[in-house]
């Protein structure tokens, strides 16, 4: 829950900041020349593409946030199996290990995306968090039926 709450007012603050770059942008368009034309397009561009990649972003974790419930109401999810060091961080090696049961999980059923899930959750532990997002979106894209990206 915290987590929900800590990325929904970091999206409060992106939306506001867009705006205000955005109000910027008009104020530099309104000005009429030329060169604060210009620059108030480029100004307007910036919000706009900051608020496609929030959007992607919160669909990407809604939906990964619904895969997680649906595998909870299974009794799928992964079991936590790691051990940490006496700070509370997970241990390589262990992650590690968890990888490669996961891994070889996901190469048996590659169809299956409860296992793709298990996959990114095993990235994620492991510190590879590029990979973790791919293996989620596999997860993502096999649980709608739609042929996953290569």
């Amino acid at each position: 829950m915290r987590a929900k709450i800590t990325y929904a007012l970091a999206a409060v603050v992106l939306v506001v900041y867009f705006v205000l770059v955005g109000s910027r942008g008009v104020f530099l368009i309104q000005a009429g020349t030329l060169l604060t034309v210009t620059f108030g397009i480029a100004v307007l561009v910036l919000p706009l593409i900051g608020l496609w990649f929030l959007w992607k972003n919160t669909q990407f974790a809604r939906k990964a946030g619904l895969l997680a419930a649906e595998l909870e109401r299974e009794g799928g999810l992964p079991v936590d199996e790691l051990e940490r060091t006496p700070g509370g961080r997970i241990d390589r090696d262990s992650a590690d290990a968890v990888f490669l049961k996961r891994k070889a999980e996901t190469e048996a059923a590659p169809e299956d995306w409860r296992s793709w899930f298990r996959l990114a959750v095993a990235y994620h532990d492991a510190r590879d968090t590029p990979r973790a997002r791919k293996a989620m979106q596999r997860a993502i894209a096999l649980h709608e039926g739609r042929q996953p990206a290569a």
